[in-house]
């Protein structure tokens, strides 16, 4: 397998007037991305959110009034982004959006797009107590993996890569990456987000990259504050760094960080590493199941 070159981004929450306005940012961010040989693109979670204030058409806006806008528009929006990723001739994860199911539920769901337009779903599994209690979201799929030409990764939306089996599901089936897109309106949120996707790379042996919404929004009910920082973790092991940060971008700074990550570095250290937490793994945990592209 061939390395990869990823490009993460603190999204900078702003107040697009409309899904246009939010298409003609993205193009802008993934010819930025696209420019520096990036092969895979990631966003963070509830990254389109920021449309909700203008969509809803409410003064001010309420929490309410801003989800129920996003998943009347989420059709659109979702369109809007698979183009964007055909333009840009990027892998695309562009955050996460807010979707009402067959069943009538909304979910919390983060498309994986191909430069061709094909796309795959990660749900959310666990929500977070504004989800749950004042949003309504519901518990979404279990993990899945996604084949890509960098081999198999798995996706963990914030409060899931604080779970060690929603993560090892996805490395049992194969996962050397987990890319993990977060929204977090504290450090502290942040922080949960972060420690925890560094454990995740520790005890499976496994590259993890998160990256959050910054910013401020006092036009917004949902992202009135963002905080965090881009970074990728990896084995505290021989042939990495010895505090596990492969890389890290400022706090709150809404600039891509690039990383290249070579899979065959993962299954070195898994094969002869100075420990062996992936092969040691105590319990069992059934593999993930492999996501459909369409």
């Amino acid at each position: 397998m061939t390395p990869l070159r990823l490009a993460l981004l603190p999204y900078p929450v702003e107040r697009p007037d409309g899904v246009p306005a939010f298409a003609a940012k993205l193009d802008r961010l993934l010819a930025e991305a696209k420019a520096s040989g990036a092969n895979l693109a990631v966003l963070p979670e509830y990254a389109s959110v920021e449309l909700g204030a203008s969509l809803c058409h409410a003064a001010p806006p309420t929490e309410a009034a801003e989800l129920a806008a996003m998943v009347d528009a989420a059709p659109e929006i979702l369109a809007a982004i698979r183009e964007a990723a055909r333009r840009a001739g990027l892998w695309l994860l562009p955050g996460s959006l807010a979707m009402r199911d067959a069943d009538g539920l909304i979910r919390n769901r983060a498309p994986l797009i191909a430069p061709d337009g094909r796309l795959a779903f990660q749900d959310k599994q666990a929500m977070t107590r504004f989800e749950s209690e004042r949003w309504g979201v519901s518990s979404g799929a279990p993990p899945s993996v996604f084949e890509t030409p960098w081999g198999r990764i798995g996706i963990s939306i914030c409060y899931d890569v604080e779970f060690p089996l929603h993560v090892r599901a996805q490395v049992e089936a194969g996962a050397w990456l987990i890319l993990a897109p977060s929204c977090t309106d504290t450090l502290h949120g942040f922080n949960r987000v972060r420690l925890t996707a560094a454990a995740r790379a520790v005890e499976n042996q496994c590259f993890v990259a998160v990256t959050p919404t910054v910013g401020e929004a006092p036009w917004s009910a949902a992202l009135d504050v963002n905080r965090g920082q881009a970074a990728v973790f990896g084995p505290v092991d021989r042939g990495f760094p010895e505090d596990g940060v492969i890389a890290e971008g400022a706090l709150d700074d809404p600039r891509w960080l690039f990383v290249d990550l070579d899979p065959a570095r993962i299954a070195a250290v898994r094969q002869d590493g100075a420990v062996r937490n992936h092969r040691n793994w105590q319990g069992a945990v059934p593999p993930a199941p492999v996501a459909g592209f369409a």
